[in-house]
């Protein structure tokens, strides 16, 4: 009688859970966005998962499919808009100290976010545990041969200076695209859109083409995000019927991670910039704190774009600073992404039970360094970062699908981080250039300001 009451809980219990999963999905039929498809596509994973485990670990396929796509996209969308976002936006011959001095901010910065990143996943260690096995490894496991160890093509333990440094470099674009040595197609992309900035006017046609490319790869990112849900409801299943609901208690501890790790950007670089620059702390925060909660809400910076505009040149920015700065670097400057990306490919090292040497974690960061420049706006850019370091590094993939299951949490603060970061950039070129509060602000931006 007690087995049969039980029994009868627990198909309560399940019935229940499947109608609130049919509920979220009539609430996602009711919005235009992705993000609540995904956000329904979680849960129903995590319910396959714990109900119907050995229906579940055959759903790989689809997160596999996903994955082989969107490793289609990396190598092109990174080349044209580096290629792109450096030719378009940094003319160095007539942007002039503006230019480099942006520039230099941007990298040290983002260079700073990306080690807080990688010191905050380092201390919580949120993947450890998780014990997502990559699918060669299954398959291999299964054939009974050894798995391959993952590491770089040129291991960092054991590669001298001198082969760290020709690694970067490539020898053949081409080679360096078929391979997924996005550090490398990063170096060329670079180096080619700054010789493209500097033929100027005899260099529009190649521009264009590089612009074209990216608009291309846009589109066709967009396309394959439209299987995201699917995706990440596969990819979830098959990780809780792998290794069971203790999976989301490893999530949790990457939110808290990641939020924690925001704050140590503010305290720890983004203050000590304005202290250094002499830019009013109070005043600053004042000015952002509307652009930053439209960017929270939105999870959107293109949204939160013409009031951050209007809100520096009201502080004191020049307009022509403004013009130039925040728009760069909504390519190149993005904090709250950079953080996101450190700690992201170290939570799939960690979720793989693998360990990092040094080494292995600087070349990550290095990567980074160039491979998130440019595609700020593509849907989903740190995923395709992501799954391109993951690539390089030799990662299994399957822990970035539970990660973008939890993804929209952690983006509205990424997204409001990437729009406070821009703002101060431009504040501090201003002060760079002895500008700041120099020009007086439109009577028009004042008053929009003031509504």
């Amino acid at each position: 009688m007690g087995l049969a009451n039980g029994a009868g809980l627990h198909g309560v219990a399940l019935t229940l859970r499947w109608l609130g999963v049919a509920a979220l999905m009539l609430f996602a039929a009711s919005r235009r966005s992705l993000m609540p498809w995904i956000f329904v596509a979680m849960v129903a994973g995590v319910e396959v998962g714990l109900d119907a485990p050995h229906v579940a670990v055959q759903l790989r396929v689809i997160s596999d499919v996903f994955l082989r796509l969107i490793k289609t996209i990396v190598g092109p969308l990174i080349l044209g808009t580096l290629i792109s976002g450096i030719a378009g936006h940094g003319n160095l011959k007539s942007v002039g100290r503006m230019a480099w001095k942006s520039l230099v901010y941007f990298e040290v910065v983002t260079t700073l976010a990306l080690v807080i990143g990688l010191v905050a996943i380092n201390v919580t260690k949120a993947g450890v545990g998780l014990n997502v096995a990559s699918a060669a490894a299954t398959s291999e496991a299964g054939s009974g041969s050894a798995a391959p160890a993952s590491k770089l093509e040129v291991p960092a333990s054991t590669m001298r200076w001198q082969d760290f440094v020709l690694h970067v470099f490539p020898e053949n674009l081409t080679k360096s695209l078929v391979e997924g040595q996005i550090l490398q197609v990063s170096v060329f992309a670079v180096l080619f859109g700054i010789a493209l900035a500097m033929l100027g006017e005899r260099g529009a046609p190649m521009l264009r083409l590089a612009e074209s490319l990216s608009e291309v790869m846009f589109k066709f990112t967009n396309i394959v995000m439209y299987l995201a849900p699917l995706a990440v409801g596969a990819a979830l299943a098959y990780t809780v019927g792998q290794s069971g609901a203790g999976v989301l208690v490893n999530l949790g501890k990457l939110v808290l991670t990641y939020y924690g790790a925001l704050i140590a950007l503010a305290v720890g670089v983004l203050v000590p910039v304005m202290l250094l620059f002499r830019i009013p702390v109070a005043g600053f925060a004042k000015a952002v704190a509307e652009p930053a909660s439209i960017a929270f809400a939105t999870s959107a910076s293109e949204a939160a774009l013409p009031r951050a505009m209007e809100a520096m040149e009201a502080f004191g920015v020049p307009r022509k600073i403004v013009a130039f700065v925040v728009p760069a670097g909504y390519s190149f400057n993005m904090d709250g992404s950079s953080v996101y990306l450190t700690m992201g490919a170290i939570f799939t090292a960690q979720a793989a039970g693998m360990h990092l040497r040094l080494g292995e974690q600087i070349m990550t960061v290095l990567i980074l360094m160039l491979a998130s420049k440019g595609v700020s706006g593509v849907p989903r850019a740190t995923l395709v970062v992501l799954m391109a370091t993951a690539s390089s590094l030799r990662l299994p993939s399957e822990p970035l699908f539970v990660i973008l299951g939890i993804d929209a949490v952690m983006d509205m603060g990424r997204t409001a981080a990437n729009v406070v970061g821009n703002c101060l950039a431009s504040a501090v070129v201003a002060k760079w250039e002895g500008e700041f509060g120099t020009e007086p602000a439109s009577p028009v931006v004042l008053e929009g300001m003031a509504e």
